[in-house]
């Protein structure tokens, strides 16, 4: 009797560190779009809304919205980030065939090819909070114009400067790591050619008897 297959360990975690990865900047989308739901209903009817929101169902729903807008994000940010990524491959790879071959080449070497899709997993997470830090920031200060509080042209400003520099260092991380990437993977599959044979060279003196 023959037992059923098992999923390799690798496809394994790759399916996971993937789901996780879409979850994380989910996440963030969805705080978003909950910040911007409290500034448009405003906060009499967001109090109303609140034990709502605590109960299992709102929680269950939350995650399946947080992974469905941790599709979309990435996505979106892929696209407004898709020109700039290609110059920055031209650096080291001359056409679309040169880097889809040297993909190839690394997935040979299964310790690499870990190594460049965890690089990848953590630019990725770069690149879509780099919209979501913006889009945190824009929700946040909408909603705050919805209440008052002391200091609230203070918090505005705090809040504004504040994400405008996380969404910049974000954006930055992500630029690193895709040099890098590329950089190594352009290392790590370049073949070494071979070094033309070194002709002897004549020894001068007297030939030995």
């Amino acid at each position: 009797m023959t037992s059923s297959p098992q999923p390799e360990p690798p496809a394994l975690a790759a399916a996971t560190a993937m789901f996780v990865e879409v979850l994380v900047v989910g996440i963030g989308a969805l705080t978003a779009a909950m910040l911007l739901l409290t500034a448009l209903i405003g906060p009499v009817t967001t109090a109303k809304l609140a034990p709502v929101a605590g109960s299992s169902a709102a929680a269950g729903v939350g995650l399946a919205s947080a992974y469905a807008l941790g599709i979309l994000i990435d996505r979106a940010a892929d696209a407004a980030l898709t020109p700039h990524r290609r110059r920055l491959r031209t650096r080291f790879f001359p056409s679309n065939t040169a880097y889809a071959q040297a993909r190839l080449r690394l997935g040979d070497v299964p310790v690499l090819a870990a190594r460049a899709d965890y690089a990848r997993s953590r630019m990725r997470i770069c690149r879509g909070w780099t919209l979501n830090t913006l889009a945190l920031t824009l929700t946040a200060d909408l909603a705050m114009l919805r209440y008052s509080f002391e200091y609230r042209s203070l918090t505005l400003c705090a809040t504004t400067a504040f994400g405008m520099a996380t969404a910049f260092g974000f954006y930055r991380a992500w630029r690193a790591l895709t040099v890098t990437g590329y950089r190594k993977l352009a290392e790590q599959t370049t073949r070494p050619t071979a070094s033309p044979p070194v002709p002897a060279q004549p020894q001068s003196g007297p030939a030995s008897p």
